[in-house]
C-alpha cells in the first residue's frame, strides 16, 4: 500500500488546497506537532471515557479558526483518558498539501478530512471503512455518510451556512433594515446608495473581496456556487459534466456589486487577505462581508455582539429571491486514515466517538463549528445557524452547496484567476465564462 500511497501522494500534491471552503479564512499557521501543539483547557468533564488500548490520535485539522478550541478539547481529552492527541493545523489553503507531505510520514496523521466525492478520489485507498462504527452509529441520518461502494469512508461532521454577514448597526445608520433586503435590485440600492455617502457615513458598502490564497475561496468557490446550483434547479440534474454557465450573467451582477462599492478599489483585490476582510468588518469599515457561520466566534472573539450581526442570503438576480434562504450544507468529512496501526484507529474512533456524545466535544463543536449532524449533539448559540434556522422556519429553501460538483482545484484557481483579472482590468468577463465553462468541460474530460 504504500507504494499506491506514495503514487497518489505525487499526484495530489499537484493539486492546491482541494479543501477550500467552510471557513478557511483564518490565517492561522500550521501549528507546531505534538506536545507544544497543545493548549490549556479548563473546565473537564468529571466523567471521562476510559482508554481503550496503547493508541494515539493525530489529527490534522482543516479549519484554522477552530484551531484553538481543537487544542484545548485535544487537551483534555488526554487529561481524563491517558490518551495522547495531537492536532496539527494545517495554514489557511494548503490543506491538501499539507496532507500529501504528512501522509508519507511514519507518524502519519490518524485523522484527516475530505470535502466530498471529488476529494475522496484522491484518498479513497487510505480511509477506513466507518460503517457500523460507534461513530456512523451516532449519526442522525444515513446521508451524512460518504460512501465509495458499500464503504462508509468519511463521516461529515457539521453543517454550515454562508451568506452576506451584515452589521445592522452600521445598516440603520444608513437608514435601512435588513427587512429592506429581499432581492437583488434592493441589495443592489442599499450598497449603491451607502457608496454615494460613504464620505459623510464614514464606512463602505462591503469590505474587501480579496482574491489572495486566504480569501479566494469565497468567490471562487462560494460564490461560484450560485450560478451552479441555479443552472442546477432549472435542469433537474445534481452533477454535469458540462456546465452551461446558465446564470453566470448573475454572478456578474452580485461580483460587480462587492467589487465596486467596498473599502478598497478592484485593483487592490490580488493583494487583500481574508485578514482584511475580516478586521474591516469587525472595526466598522463595512456594512456587509460575505462569509459563513463559522465566522461568529472570530467576530464575536473581536468584540462583536449578537445585536450587531445578522446573516441575510446572497441575492443574484436568479431564481424565486423571495423565498431564498441562506446557502446550507456540508463539504467536510472526517476519514480515519486506513494505513493506522489498529491500535491509532480504534482510539481515533474512540475520540470521534466521545466528540460526538459527550457534553463537553458537542458543545464545542456546536459553538465553534455550527450544527452537528449526531443524535446526543448540544444545540448552538451560534447567530447566524440560528438565523439559517429563522429562514428555513419562515418557509425560505437553503440554496444547496454543491462544491463537491466542481471538477477540480485547478478548475476553482482558473476562474478565481479570471475574476481577478477581471476586478483589475487586466481581463474580460468573456475570460470569466471561459474559465467557468470551458474550464468545466476539460477538467472533467481528464478524469
Amino acid at each position: 500500500m504504500k507504494k499506491k500511497i506514495l503514487s497518489a501522494v505525487l499526484s495530489v500534491a499537484m493539486v492546491s488546497a482541494l479543501l477550500v471552503g467552510c471557513g478557511s479564512s483564518a490565517t492561522t499557521e500550521t501549528a507546531a506537532p505534538a506536545a507544544d501543539s497543545a493548549a490549556t483547557a479548563d473546565g473537564a468533564e468529571a466523567a471521562a471515557p476510559a482508554a481503550t488500548g496503547e493508541g494515539q490520535v493525530y489529527y490534522l485539522n482543516f479549519k484554522p479558526e477552530a484551531d484553538e478550541a481543537w487544542q484545548a478539547i485535544a487537551k483534555s481529552y488526554t487529561d481524563q483518558t491517558g490518551v495522547p492527541v495531537t492536532v496539527v493545523t494545517a495554514a489557511s489553503g494548503t490543506y491538501e498539501e499539507t496532507l500529501s507531505a504528512e501522509i508519507i510520514k511514519d507518524e502519519a496523521p490518524t485523522l484527516f478530512q475530505v470535502n466530498g466525492p471529488v476529494g475522496l478520489a484522491n484518498w479513497t485507498d487510505y480511509c477506513y471503512d466507518l460503517k457500523g462504527s460507534s461513530l456512523y452509529n451516532e449519526l442522525t441520518s444515513d446521508s451524512f455518510a460518504l460512501y465509495d461502494g458499500d464503504e462508509v469512508k468519511g463521516i461529515a461532521y457539521v453543517i454550515e451556512s454562508y451568506g452576506i454577514i451584515t452589521n445592522v448597526e452600521l445598516l440603520s445608520q444608513a437608514g435601512y433594515t435588513v427587512d429592506d433586503i429581499k432581492s437583488f435590485d434592493d441589495l443592489k440600492k442599499v450598497a449603491e446608495d451607502i457608496t454615494a455617502r460613504s464620505s459623510e457615513l464614514g464606512f463602505a458598502a462591503f469590505t474587501s473581496a480579496g482574491m489572495d490564497g486566504s480569501s479566494d475561496w469565497r468567490f471562487k468557490t462560494h460564490l461560484a456556487n450560485l450560478p451552479i446550483y441555479f443552472e442546477y434547479q432549472a435542469d433537474g440534474i445534481d452533477t454535469t459534466d458540462t456546465i452551461k454557465g446558465s446564470f453566470l450573467d448573475n454572478y456578474k451582477n452580485v461580483w460587480d456589486l462587492y467589487i465596486n462599492n467596498a473599502t478598497c478599489a478592484p485593483a487592490d483585490l490580488a493583494s487583500k487577505t481574508g485578514d482584511d476582510a475580516e478586521n474591516e468588518f469587525a472595526d466598522g469599515q463595512a456594512v456587509f462581508y460575505q462569509n459563513g457561520s463559522w465566522e461568529y466566534a472570530n467576530l464575536t472573539g473581536k468584540g462583536m455582539t449578537d445585536d450587531q450581526l445578522a446573516m441575510i442570503p446572497i441575492y443574484t438576480g436568479a431564481g424565486d429571491e423571495a423565498n431564498q434562504g441562506l446557502c446550507t450544507g456540508t463539504e467536510n468529512y472526517w476519514c480515519v486514515n486506513a494505513e493506522a496501526s489498529e491500535e491509532d484507529i480504534q482510539a481515533t474512533i474512540d475520540f470521534l466517538t466521545w466528540m460526538v456524545t459527550s457534553e463537553e466535544g458537542t458543545k464545542m463543536l456546536a459553538d465553534t463549528i455550527g450544527v452537528i449532524p449526531f443524535k446526543n449533539a448540544q444545540d448552538t448559540t451560534n447567530l447566524f445557524v440560528l438565523n439559517d434556522r429563522d429562514y428555513t422556519a419562515a418557509g425560505k429553501t437553503p440554496v444547496s452547496w454543491n462544491f463537491t460538483t466542481m471538477p477540480s482545484e485547478e478548475w476553482k484557481n482558473g476562474v478565481g484567476s479570471a475574476l481577478t483579472a477581471y476586478a483589475a482590468g487586466t481581463g474580460s468577463w468573456d475570460d470569466v465564462v471561459a474559465a467557468f465553462v470551458d474550464g468545466w468541460a476539460s477538467e472533467y474530460a481528464l478524469k
